[in-house]
């Protein structure tokens, strides 16, 4: 397995992996934003990046990453805003490596945090996360548009 930064050429592996994760989250999306949004990773004047893992040329998953300022550190933050392995490759550290790759991302842009949230029933996501981060009693909200 190997993990990098997102090329052009990762796209169809990205897209596959992508419909799967919205899948899994019932949240279709727009070809269109799925288009935006891996422009976006791509593009270097951007706050973005995608991480994929790769075996030989197939991409077995991938960690989006967005940087961002806040009011409480003196450098950036990095919020793993999505994290999916192909249910081919689970088991096998694929996404505990994303999650690595995301913090050595972090660490040489100077950011302090790497932070992510999931569903709490997302279980077996979770039985990962609840081994590599600590869980700090934040409760998400999201403002009625």
């Amino acid at each position: 397995m190997d993990i990098g930064y997102a090329t052009a050429r990762d796209k169809a592996g990205w897209w596959h992996l992508w419909q799967a994760y919205l899948d899994f989250y019932n949240h279709p999306l727009p070809d269109e934003m799925s288009d935006l949004t891996f422009g976006r990773f791509l593009d270097p004047h951007e706050p973005m990046v995608l991480l994929v893992a790769r075996e030989g040329d197939e991409v077995i998953g991938f960690s989006a990453v967005v940087e961002h300022r806040s009011t409480w550190a003196r450098n950036g933050y990095v919020y793993l805003e999505d994290l999916f392995v192909a249910d081919s490759a689970r088991g096998r550290g694929v996404g505990r490596a994303l999650i690595e790759a995301t913090i050595e991302h972090a660490k040489s842009r100077h950011c302090e945090r790497v932070y992510w949230v999931t569903h709490e029933t997302n279980t077996q996501a979770r039985r990962l996360y609840d081994k590599v981060a600590s869980l700090p009693g934040l409760t998400t909200y999201f403002a009625n548009m």
